[in-house]
């Protein structure tokens, strides 16, 4: 019994072997006469192709010193090959280093220090207008891409814009119980903004939220403005372009119309639908306005046609700057031949 089954085992191995060197004789004839390519056979001896380098881009400091998550874009905003990071141990092998304005804007000593390696962009990064950015005149021939609010910047990161949507979006407007709101923090009686407002209270009732007014709780932001069918967007200085969080969240994120006060009509219709707005500019005076918002409070037809851009329009006002500072990947890996800003002093004014 036994050796009946060594002699199977054996006859076994015998048939596998013949049939292991009939195979291999049709296989490798096959392939000498082309029909088997030999890269369909050692696919994995094919050396890939190389990626990109992956772009560091160094954020000097912390804007205003509030962290925010890094290397998490949105979607809508592509951050792959880059990798961004706040080490400046890294200063050497950085692409771009993000230069905040304000949080440098004292001293020169302030900047990086170190030897700057070849080709190295300089980010000059601000949201606040030229009236509160000080001290630009020593960036002088050391910037070379500009990153603000500003349309003709090299990177564009506006403090909100409109998106269009499928009509599906819910445009019923709030429950309105109040007239105006108006927030406002810095209080500067010689400003333009604060000078209209003392003539506008004289004809219209407006209720002045912040440091010592009216109490606004950041957790009730929206809430307490969702109240009002009108919001005082007042810029506290007046620039090109200069159209901010007053506007994109304060307003439009509570569903009140924006009454601005900033650049021209013009300027605004760039970047809104001119019926989504009122302009001061619109009135020879200040009671001329207040006539015209008591007539719309009156006139619930008239008041809603403020409101008809949303039926194809969104308005988005980001959060967080991370938004801002991932648009700076695309930027560096299609930025144009490298070059430096003769003076942000003479262009951001």
């Amino acid at each position: 019994m036994e050796l009946k089954i060594q002699t199977l085992s054996f006859k076994h191995c015998l048939f596998f072997f013949t049939f292991q060197v009939v195979v291999a004789f049709f296989f490798f004839s096959a392939t000498f006469q082309g029909k088997v390519k030999p890269d369909d056979i050692f696919v994995t001896d094919v050396p890939s192709k190389p990626e990109e380098p992956v772009k560091i881009i160094l954020l000097w400091t912390w804007p205003f010193g509030t962290a925010f998550p890094l290397n998490q874009c949105p979607s809508q905003f592509d951050g792959t090959g880059c990798f961004f990071t706040v080490n400046r141990s890294l200063y050497s092998e950085a692409a771009a280093v993000v230069l905040h304005s304000r949080d440098v804007c004292s001293s020169k000593n302030q900047l990086p220090q170190m030897q700057r390696p070849p080709n190295q962009y300089w980010i000059w990064f601000t949201m606040e207008s030229p009236s509160h950015n000080p001290n630009t005149g020593f960036m002088e021939k050391l910037i070379n891409l500009t990153m603000t609010y500003r349309a003709d910047s090299d990177i564009f990161t506006p403090y909100g814009w409109l998106e269009r949507h499928d009509g599906t979006e819910n445009v019923s407007i709030p429950e309105k119980t109040k007239l105006v709101a108006w927030v406002v923090s810095n209080w500067n009686p010689n400003s333009r903004r604060v000078k209209y407002y003392g003539e506008l209270k004289n004809h219209l009732a407006v209720d002045v939220f912040g440091n010592q007014r009216l109490p606004l709780p950041r957790e009730k932001h929206i809430e307490t403005l969702s109240k009002y069918k009108f919001y005082l967007a007042f810029e506290n200085s007046i620039h090109e372009d200069y159209i901010t969080e007053k506007l994109w969240h304060n307003a439009l994120a509570s569903w009140a119309v924006p009454v601005v006060l900033g650049p021209t009509r013009a300027n605004y219709e760039r970047f809104l639908p001119p019926d989504a707005f009122i302009h001061v500019d619109d009135f020879p005076t200040a009671k001329g306005l207040a006539d015209y918002l008591h007539a719309l409070d009156k006139d619930d037809n008239r008041h809603k046609q403020y409101f008809y851009w949303r039926r194809s329009l969104k308005p988005v006002a980001p959060a967080r700057l991370n938004s801002h500072y991932c648009k700076v990947c695309k930027a560096i890996k299609e930025a144009p031949s490298y070059r430096t800003v003769p003076s942000i002093t003479n262009w951001f004014k």
